[in-house]
């Protein structure tokens, strides 16, 4: 665990220079909290935006009122990984719950750095492990053990579920990192309901072979999740394009209703360098926070 650490931290402070070198040393707007919390009411006065009026005060008979925010400077961060069978799928060391585990602690050390409380849910189609929100370093070592060492429960899935409960359980905004390979259906709803409450990240985990199958011939692939198998012909050029195709189609889709929802979306593949597709995201939240 200590190798694993020391790994986490090198990325780390890699993307972290790479970002300060060239956002003249903004990084902390990265977590920092960008929403309004309320405050209190006063009374209405001419020129107040209608839409700050607080209807329920007002229909007390006693005038107009208006609430009254101040900055949310304190940032919860959340973490939602995806933990079910269909991670496991890549190289030895490179599957893609290595790489969805890997970049959650990176995040969840950058986090914590800038003061932020951090919180984590492992899901499957059931949860697998909440670490409740909290700072400092000591919390990083534990929250990013206990995700290490999970075993799941359940081989199955269900995204839907694990947003669903997310909703349930982060009544304030938080910024919220989305890690799944996304292999599921019917989370669409649940998707959209979690951009529009809080700041979401999706980080979508992908690897070569299912997109690139081999030619191999008449296969079994056997799925992880159910435990049925299927005889598939790899070398088939009908079969290979509507794979491909089925894959390149489902990415487009989700990176779509990330957009349309002001979500931010990253596809990273378990053969690439990710720290690169993390510092280029990081650069787009820098900015974006800045035109805010």
């Amino acid at each position: 665990m200590r190798e694993l650490f020391k790994k986490l931290r090198k990325y780390e402070i890699k993307i972290r220079k790479a970002v300060n070198n060239q956002m003249q040393g903004d990084f902390h707007s990265v977590f920092k909290g960008s929403g309004l919390e309320f405050d209190d009411v006063r009374p209405y006065q001419y020129g107040d935006d209608v839409r700050t009026i607080d209807w329920n005060v007002s229909a007390k008979g006693h005038g107009t009122f208006v609430k009254t925010f101040k900055e949310d400077k304190e940032q919860n961060v959340y973490f939602l990984i995806d933990v079910s069978a269909s991670q496991e799928i890549g190289l030895e060391g490179k599957q893609k719950s290595d790489i969805a585990k890997e970049i959650a602690g990176i995040l969840c050390i950058s986090a914590l750095k800038e003061g932020s409380q951090v919180g984590m849910v492992a899901y499957s189609d059931q949860r697998e492990l909440y670490v409740k929100p909290a700072k400092g370093q000591k919390h990083g070592y534990y929250a990013i053990t206990r995700l290490f060492d999970l075993k799941p429960k359940s081989l199955k899935t269900s995204l839907d579920k694990a947003l669903s409960y997310l909703l349930g359980l982060v009544k304030r905004r938080s910024v919220i990192f989305l890690i799944s390979d996304f292999v599921d259906e019917g989370y669409d709803h649940h998707l959209r309901a979690l951009a529009r409450k809080h700041d979401l990240i999706v980080i979508h985990i992908k690897d070569k072979l299912e997109t690139d199958l081999p030619m191999l011939g008449i296969v079994p692939i056997k799925d992880k999740e159910t435990g049925k198998t299927r005889w598939v012909n790899t070398s088939s050029a009908t079969f290979k394009k509507h794979f491909q195709q089925k894959n390149k189609d489902h990415s487009s889709e989700l990176k779509d209703i990330c957009k349309r929802n002001q979500a931010d979306y990253l596809l990273i593949d378990t053969q690439e360098d990710y720290t690169s597709k993390l510092i280029k995201l990081f650069k787009i939240r820098n900015l974006s926070k800045k035109k805010a």
